[in-house]
């Protein structure tokens, strides 16, 4: 599937900036018309073979550069039922990562140069998305303790309470992504997302970015997402009991019921950097702008701060020997 402008013939794609359909040929709005030729072996725009990943959804053509939606690779059971459109462009991502990084004095000069940034892409990762109803059934011990002084003699009271609670509490859409290629420690630090702004699944969205299908099903992830739950779960109740020194866990029960599953494609900015033979990868959401990565340290930067540094404090050990001999 490949998205052809009525008024030029070329390629139209998601422009998140507009949020609209965007031919950058002849800047039509909306003025696409659906294709649904080729396949995952040929480009349905000029019928040249191309090879794709094991889980790609969408690409571009290696010969004609048509971005492609791969008809077989969101249909059935690939087919998402929600997805995040871009809300932010390439121009905005980039301007997000040297706004991060620009203030940091040994990043190395070519990072975000026009070469490097031939490499960045917006990717839809594959997430399932879990809402639970939890129940919570809390006993423990308290205790508090008072001190007071009479006369010479200071006294300690220890008392002990019975705490109790029950508490219910829903989440909805906890994510976890579906992708190997993702670090899953990444994906974490790229929430949250802003999951109101979910639209029904529509494949227009992915034309001229990157996408992939689910690389695991949800059982075998979801695991992680009911760690997230507990841990949430966990912090709610810790918050409910209050006015105690210590608190002693006789019964802990939580009971997590997974109440609806999704399958959505989320919105990321990647751009992978080479700085002396290692690959440096950063990540921007696609929707807030919050930024993930760690940039190299330059080392030519550290030695010239290092000497300037040294010049100027020996420029200042000079001046102040030439005061004191003066005087």
């Amino acid at each position: 599937m490949f998205f052809k402008c009525k008024n030029c013939g070329g390629s139209t794609v998601y422009e998140p900036g507009r949020k609209r359909m965007y031919c950058p040929h002849c800047e039509g709005i909306d003025s696409e018309d659906v294709i649904h030729e080729g396949s995952i072996t040929h480009c349905g725009n000029c019928g040249a073979p191309i090879t794709i990943g094991q889980y790609t959804s969408a690409d571009r053509c290696v010969h004609c550069s048509t971005p492609i939606v791969f008809d077989e690779r969101i249909e059935g059971r690939f087919r998402p039922n929600l997805i995040l459109p871009f809300k932010i462009n390439k121009d905005m991502a980039v301007e997000a990562l040297n706004k991060e990084f620009k203030k940091r004095t040994f990043t190395p000069a070519t990072f975000l140069s026009e070469k490097s940034l031939n490499r960045m892409r917006g990717i839809y990762v594959p997430f399932w998305l879990y809402d639970y109803q939890a129940h919570y059934d809390f006993r423990g011990e308290g205790k508090r303790v008072r001190t007071w002084t009479s006369g010479n003699t200071e006294y300690v009271e220890t008392s002990y309470y019975d705490v109790i609670r029950q508490m219910d509490v829903g989440f909805d859409k906890v994510p976890v992504d579906a992708s190997i290629a993702m670090n899953d420690g990444e994906m974490d630090l790229m929430e949250p997302y802003t999951y109101q702004e979910l639209e029904g699944f529509d494949p227009k969205y992915m034309s001229g970015f990157f996408g992939e299908v689910f690389n695991q099903g949800p059982d075998v992830l979801e695991e992680r997402a009911k760690i997230k739950a507990r841990s949430a779960s966990e912090e709610l109740m810790k918050q409910s009991i209050t006015g105690y020194q210590s608190v002693r866990p006789i019964h802990n029960n939580l009971n997590l019921n997974r109440s609806e599953l999704n399958y959505a494609l989320m919105p990321v900015w990647m751009y992978q950097y080479d700085y002396r033979g290692e690959t440096y990868r950063f990540l921007v959401n696609g929707q807030t702008g919050k930024v993930v990565g760690q940039t190299p340290v330059s080392r030519a930067k550290v030695f010239f701060y290092g000497l300037t540094t040294m010049v100027s404090v020996s420029a200042m050990v000079y001046m102040a020997i030439a005061i004191l001999e003066v005087l």
